[in-house]
């Protein structure tokens, strides 16, 4: 039977990061099966040797790790049959939202703590183990097992790169979007606004194959720079208007791009509206039978070029709003 584990959601997106988490798993490990989710959390099982590779592409989540279970806080005795590695422990607990305001968290540590330490050591400076404890709809305890690197992606960001400009996803959600596509290892990923370049430095990390591609020469030639800053390669690259993209580029796995939509984008004088309608009709082209498109716009959109997969909504400031959108082309 393959363990449980427990992943501890951000709360920078209502349906988001449980999404991801799917995604991400579908992606690298075939059997998984989802076993429960809630406010804050995921928990799912699959083969313990998957663990490494979701976690390390994963963006939405905190941390994952083995679960110990779902405990009412005033009922913590069946605590007593979870097991734990060798080695001494440290309890850390954590409220979701504020959520459990009500409970005594230190209280619930000692109550916990007291019932583990009767197979393990109690170290609360330097643990061989951390058991987390997240406080939500119950007490959920589990031991930590993948901490997401949260820094290195900070150190991702656009002010970071060599080559930049104003307008540009957070490496955190530009890595969300390529695994909300559901994106392999290996899969071509294209993105035919490249600007520069933060949306194919994740997939690059990731191990996809990075395709470029802008109208603007300029952006195209700062993707490149951007990516060989970070050590990565661009499988193939294009300066070519959407309109173009489908005779330089076909069969492509996956597209994933955050068009122009803001005021200080490079459009040629052209609306921004007009450019995503061309874009709907031209992304398809260049996709193989079943690839996806992850499209990042201002507004819902309902083609009638793609299917619709799902879509998740941004508040980012006063009147904007980002829409992340997962098409799919129809076919095998």
């Amino acid at each position: 039977m393959d363990p449980v584990f427990f992943f501890e959601l951000s709360g920078e997106s209502r349906d988001m990061p449980a999404a991801e988490a799917r995604r991400c798993m579908g992606a690298e490990c075939p059997r998984h099966t989802v076993t429960g989710e809630g406010p804050g959390y995921l928990t799912a099982s699959f083969p313990e040797g998957c663990l490494e590779g979701i976690g390390g592409r994963i963006s939405l989540t905190r941390s994952i790790g083995r679960y110990l279970g779902a405990y009412d806080p005033w009922d913590l005795g069946g605590l007593s049959g979870a097991p734990l590695p060798e080695g001494t422990f440290a309890i850390r607990a954590k409220r979701f939202e504020g959520m459990m305001r009500d409970v005594d968290s230190q209280k619930l540590i000692r109550e916990a703590g007291g019932i583990l330490s009767k197979s393990n050591d109690v170290d609360l400076r330097d643990p061989d183990i951390v058991v987390r404890m997240q406080l939500c709809d119950k007490a959920h305890l589990y031991i930590e097992d993948r901490v997401v690197d949260r820094g290195v992606m900070e150190k991702r960001k656009v002010g970071e790169r060599p080559f930049f400009s104003p307008i540009s996803l957070h490496p955190r959600y530009a890595r969300a979007l390529v695994n909300l596509t559901g994106a392999r290892r290996g899969d071509i990923v294209l993105d035919p606004f490249c600007g520069t370049g933060g949306i194919l430095i994740e997939a690059a990390e990731m191990g996809m194959r990075a395709v470029a591609s802008d109208f603007d020469g300029e952006m195209v030639a700062g993707c490149r720079e951007n990516m060989a800053f970070y050590g990565l390669r661009l499988h193939d690259y294009e300066t070519v208007d959407i309109d173009g993209v489908p005779d330089r580029f076909s069969g492509i796995d996956v597209v994933a791009t955050d068009p122009p939509y803001g005021r200080s984008t490079r459009t040629g004088g052209e609306d921004v509206t007009q450019i995503h309608k061309r874009a709907m009709a031209s992304i398809p082209e260049a996709l193989r039978q079943g690839g996806r498109a992850g499209i990042v716009l201002p507004y819902e959109a309902r083609p009638d070029t793609m299917e619709l997969d799902c879509s998740f909504r941004q508040h980012v400031h006063g009147s904007l709003s980002r829409h992340y959108h997962i098409f799919r082309k129809p076919g095998h």
